[in-house]
């Protein structure tokens, strides 16, 4: 009997094993690239002021700390553009675009800052092989010196200004 009893509780152990048995999920993490660019509320409009021969000697430069900061999930470019005013114009090309680390920079071993001159063709400023969460960028603007801007100026008492659309975008790498 207790042969019959050891037998049985086996095969029944067996059965209940067997009863359970394992499946799989396939579990898909899907990453998509985002990217986003602000520029600092404070500093949408930026102003080079030429008031003294010093000035028009030297260039005018408007540094604008933390000017940009962006989150990325993956290496970036951020490139920047300008649009070419109607009528009258200086030469676009000679303002300069001048990227530098802001408070909360990418680490500098993946990083690159170009300057570069306005113009009407995207050009990459600033390239980094990783991403970042809330990091600035310091942009300065810079105009030209030299006197290249003499004859610019209206023969008024007021000023003259020459407006520029500077659009920066950032894509993913």
């Amino acid at each position: 009997m207790r042969v019959k009893f050891l037998t049985a509780f086996f095969l029944f152990s067996l059965l209940i094993l067997k009863a359970s048995a394992q499946n799989s999920v396939t579990l898909n993490i899907n990453l998509h690239p985002i990217q986003t660019l602000v520029i600092n509320p404070s500093q949408d409009e930026v102003t080079l002021n030429y008031t003294t021969k010093e000035h028009y000697k030297s260039g005018v430069t408007s540094e604008q700390a933390d000017h940009l900061t962006i989150y990325s999930t993956s290496g970036f470019q951020i490139r920047v553009i300008s649009n070419e005013p109607l009528g009258k114009k200086l030469p676009s090309n000679s303002i300069a675009i001048i990227p530098s680390s802001g408070s909360k920079p990418i680490t500098q071993s993946s990083i690159v800052y170009l300057k570069k001159n306005l113009s009407d063709q995207e050009e990459p400023i600033i390239t980094s092989t990783t991403g970042g969460i809330d990091r600035n960028f310091n942009i300065s603007y810079k105009g030209a010196g030299a006197n290249m801007y003499i004859d610019y100026s209206d023969a008024s008492d007021t000023a003259t200004t020459y407006t520029y659309n500077v659009m920066y975008t950032i894509v993913s790498q």
